[in-house]
């Protein structure tokens, strides 16, 4: 597993500290999404996973490993893949092949599995028909899955993605968080998923909520994310399920709480027009 414990980290061009006391433990295939504020401090702790930053006190270990200890670094960057929220800050082959095998080319392996690690990564994602492609000429969602498939190539047990959904259009969006819910569900890579909207994390294991560089909370998605009140007050918005059952309950209809998903809500109000409507077994409202 990955211990965050008690991370404190500040930038030297800042005054205040951008993680303070943070400590979060992420599971071998463990789906954990992670929401906050801008600027609470969710990019930096995932920063901290794979030792491209280091802690200035408390520590953080994958898999027993501390990322303070040099000699381990290139194995926690092994086990520790990252996808960052600008994908073409992360792409640095001339054609989309080049690009995949750079990572694993990195790690020294022999060329027959350099070769079946890259087709592997570049098939499941769905873009083995761009493999000779440039990258500039790639949409914003392909380039996405060109670096999903880069960090897939490296052999993780984590992934961190950091907004992986940004500058991306709705089906585009759509196809990569499928992509990461795969990752995890079929491959049992474990997901630190850093959110702006919490409607894509309503399927992970865990919720963390960062405020002030620290972890303020964490739960599961259903606990987290329909605490509407606690979501207002970090300025975070709840999925529109759980808005649109709140309103109905503030409004005095009689359905249930607790929806994530849009069809989840669709199926609260059927069944409460169903116990409203004559022989229901209700006064109708």
């Amino acid at each position: 597993m990955i211990v965050v414990d008690r991370v404190t980290f500040a930038y030297e061009t800042a005054g205040a500290p951008a993680l303070r006391e943070a400590s979060l433990t992420i599971r071998e295939g463990e789906y954990v999404g992670l929401i906050g504020a801008n600027g609470c401090g969710k990019t930096t702790l995932i920063r901290q996973l794979n030792a491209l930053l280091l802690p200035a006190e408390g520590s953080v270990t994958v898999d027993g490993l501390d990322t303070r200890d040099r000699a381990a670094v290139a194995e926690i960057r092994r086990r520790v893949g990252m996808s960052f929220q600008n994908p073409e800050h992360q792409i640095v082959g001339m054609t989309v092949e080049e690009d995949v095998a750079f990572g694993p080319g990195n790690m020294g392996l022999p060329t027959p599995e350099l070769r079946r690690r890259v087709d592997e990564a570049l098939a499941a994602v769905g873009i083995a028909a761009l493999a000779g492609r440039l990258p500039h000429t790639l949409s914003g969602g392909e380039k996405r899955l060109v670096t999903i498939a880069g960090v897939i190539a490296t052999d993780p047990r984590y992934i961190a993605f950091d907004e992986p959904s940004a500058y991306l259009d709705p089906a585009a969006r759509r196809r990569v968080l499928a992509l990461i819910r795969s990752l995890n569900r079929e491959r049992g890579i474990g997901i630190v998923h850093v959110a702006h909207d919490a409607r894509e994390i309503v399927h992970a294991d865990r919720v963390a909520v960062m405020e002030a560089g620290a972890i303020r909370c964490e739960g599961s998605p259903r606990d987290v994310l329909t605490d509407r009140e606690m979501l207002r007050g970090l300025g975070l918005d709840a999925p529109p399920a759980v808005e649109i059952i709140e309103r109905l309950r503030e409004a005095g209809v009689g359905v249930k709480g607790g929806a994530l998903t849009l069809k989840e809500a669709a199926a609260e109000v059927a069944a409460h027009i169903r116990s409203v409507a004559p022989g229901g077994g209700a006064e109708e409202r």
